[in-house]
């Protein structure tokens, strides 16, 4: 029994849904995103809640049955609040800044990086060094914001790189003279 695919999913004020052959829509405030539900999964909507259910117990059809859920929640959170990630850049030198639909990034090599921004987010950079990802898909605002990180993580002895706004980096201790 999936403890997450059996919750009810409340919905908002201004939040639409429609399902279209199991094809979800949701309209909202912010936008509009589709989901094409997993076969053996349904959706059903009473008054201000809907529940996500399967139709038969294989074994992929359970797997899927929270997961469905999850999309489906995070499809009506996105259209009518959003997702958001911080990050932040440390190092000497290290800076960002948008220019028309990329984001170049300075992090220590010997050329800048230019990093697409997808449709549908919108990045912000101030004082060079703190980046903001908004957008109402989560999946693609996590994508983008892990593509970055990516570029330079923070590394353990100074702790330079592109990290998530209250990340934790582990330091290590460097060389130190034997006797």
């Amino acid at each position: 029994m999936s403890r997450v695919g059996v919750k009810p999913i409340s919905l908002p004020e201004k939040v639409t849904v429609k399902n279209d052959g199991g094809v979800v829509t949701v309209e909202g405030p912010k936008g509009k995103l589709a989901f094409t539900l997993p076969t053996g999964i349904e959706l059903s909507n009473e008054k201000e809640k809907l529940t996500v259910t399967r139709t038969s117990e294989t074994r992929q059809t359970r797997a899927l049955h929270g997961t469905a859920r999850a999309i489906v929640n995070n499809m009506i959170n996105g259209v009518s609040k959003g997702f958001v990630k911080d990050l932040e850049i440390q190092g000497v030198g290290f800076r960002a800044a948008v220019k028309g639909k990329d984001l170049d990034l300075s992090l220590g090599r010997s050329h800048p990086l230019l990093h697409p921004i997808p449709e549908g987010l919108t990045v912000t950079v101030t004082d060079n060094t703190k980046i903001k990802v908004e957008g109402i898909d989560k999946q693609m605002v996590g994508q983008f914001a892990a593509e970055v990180r990516g570029f330079h993580p923070p590394e353990p002895y100074k702790g330079k790189g592109v990290r998530y706004v209250g990340e934790h980096v582990r330091r290590k201790e460097g060389k130190s003279v034997g006797k």
